[in-house]
């Protein structure tokens, strides 16, 4: 009884980290573009960057502990 609603409710988490991942990816992707296309990059847009890329990391690697599988994550993003 209480074991199918746990695995349940760790299924929606995992769905929303797994959507939470997929925003984080794009933000990253867009504060990339934003620092090639901008020709005098200042700290801000350096700062907010790595900031991007941090936050998908941390997610990336909390989704890893927790055994999450989906189509969203990319296994190429420590590539970059």
């Amino acid at each position: 009884m209480f074991g199918a609603r746990k695995q349940h409710i760790k299924q929606q988490f995992d769905e929303q980290l797994l959507t939470t991942i997929e925003h984080a990816k794009e933000e990253w992707d867009q504060a990339k573009q934003t620092e090639i296309a901008v020709a005098d990059v200042d700290e801000e847009i350096a700062a907010q960057t790595a900031l991007a890329r941090q936050k998908y990391l941390f997610l990336y690697r909390e989704a890893r502990l927790r055994h999450v599988r989906g189509d969203h994550i990319q296994a190429s993003v420590f590539d970059h």
